[in-house]
């Protein structure tokens, strides 16, 4: 720890020490151990003042925040967010969003900066009313906890929840994870008499499927179908959609889906009250169209049109990140209840 400019060196204290021929009495001893103990209890203090005492949360069970250090992480979300959404200028929020959030968000920064360099005309800034907190306790890092909130969009009756993280002591709260839930979707967690939360282990076999296998389990049914989440809109009829779509003559579409799971990407699990869990991955997905001879592919959206690379001479490929909340049973089908996409690169060939 470097001290500061501005501090003072602590006063040298020179001892006379004992007189020559004399040994030291027993109150000198006792001096010297006042002293000794007096210099040990000062150092203590200087060090709780400048906030330099370690306190091991990577071994210790601590709540993953105080209350009102993540009202503050809120606020200070929404002030970068709206900076950035405004200029379209991804420097003023990034280090405040990270994983599946941040590609989202760079990949609608990047295309509205293409498409209107001067801002965003259309900006309204984002307000969430109503926020309440649910904070895991557990040990070590990353420290993550989930806001639940109302906003100025959308429907008024939605849950907006944000999961933030924060991957050390040095770094600042970040949202990972951005999910809309429909009102009545939001489950009871499981907390303890203190009111603190309880987190998922990443490979917890107690339910459906472990949050770190959600990811590889949604793109290998994306793929394949199979009775591991239950029939709805992100599920069974996406999958419908898809074939619908790549049946159609003359554009043949193929489709690649891939977890993320490392880092930022990492699935983060609550624990509900019947035993289950609340759980939010991420994923990557990509779509291919490729056209017959003699026949154009119209690119019809802005966005894909900004964040294009390469040309479109017979196919092309668009990329997007999504992330997902469901809720995983101790047993039985995983429930989505929410899944926010963006579109992150196209290439064309």
């Amino acid at each position: 720890m470097s001290r500061d400019r501005g501090e003072r060196s602590p006063r040298t204290f020179r001892s006379r020490g004992p007189r020559p021929g004399r040994t030291p009495g027993l109150r000198t001893l006792r001096g010297h151990r006042r002293l000794a103990l007096a210099t040990v209890l000062a150092a203590a203090v200087a060090l709780t003042a400048s906030g330099c005492v370690v306190v091991h949360g990577e071994r210790v069970v601590v709540p993953n925040a105080a209350r009102s250090e993540a009202s503050r992480a809120l606020t200070d979300f929404l002030d970068a967010y709206n900076k950035a959404d405004k200029t379209y200028d991804r420097s003023q929020d990034a280090d405040r969003v990270a994983g599946a959030l941040a590609d989202i968000d760079a990949g609608k920064l990047a295309a509205g900066h293409r498409n209107s360099p001067d801002g965003n005309a259309a900006h309204v800034p984002l307000t969430l009313t109503g926020a309440t907190f649910t904070i895991p306790k557990k040990a070590g890092w990353p420290r993550w906890f989930v806001a639940d909130a109302h906003a100025n969009k959308g429907s008024g009756s939605a849950h907006w929840l944000l999961v933030f993280t924060r991957s050390g002591p040095d770094r600042v709260w970040a949202v990972s994870y951005l999910t809309i839930l429909a009102a009545g979707d939001v489950p009871v967690f499981a907390k303890d008499k203190d009111g603190w939360a309880e987190p998922v282990p990443a490979d917890d076999p107690a339910l459906a499927v472990p949050p770190n296998g959600l990811g590889a389990a949604y793109a290998s049914y994306l793929k394949s179908g199979g009775n591991t989440f239950a029939p709805g809109p992100h599920t069974s009829q996406w999958r419908a959609t898809r074939q619908a779509d790549a049946a159609k003559p003359g554009l043949a579409r193929q489709y690649l889906d891939q977890p993320l799971t490392g880092g930022a990407y990492a699935p983060l699990g609550l624990r509900t009250a019947d035993g289950g869990a609340l759980v939010f991955f991420a994923t990557h997905h990509f779509e291919k169209q490729t056209t017959a001879p003699g026949v154009n592919i119209n690119i019809g959206d802005p966005n894909v049109k900004a964040l294009l690379t390469g040309e479109v001479k017979q196919s092309l490929t668009e990329e997007f990140v999504s992330n997902q909340a469901v809720l995983d049973p101790a047993r039985g089908q995983v429930k989505f209840l929410s899944r926010v996409q963006g579109l992150t690169g196209a290439k064309g060939e």
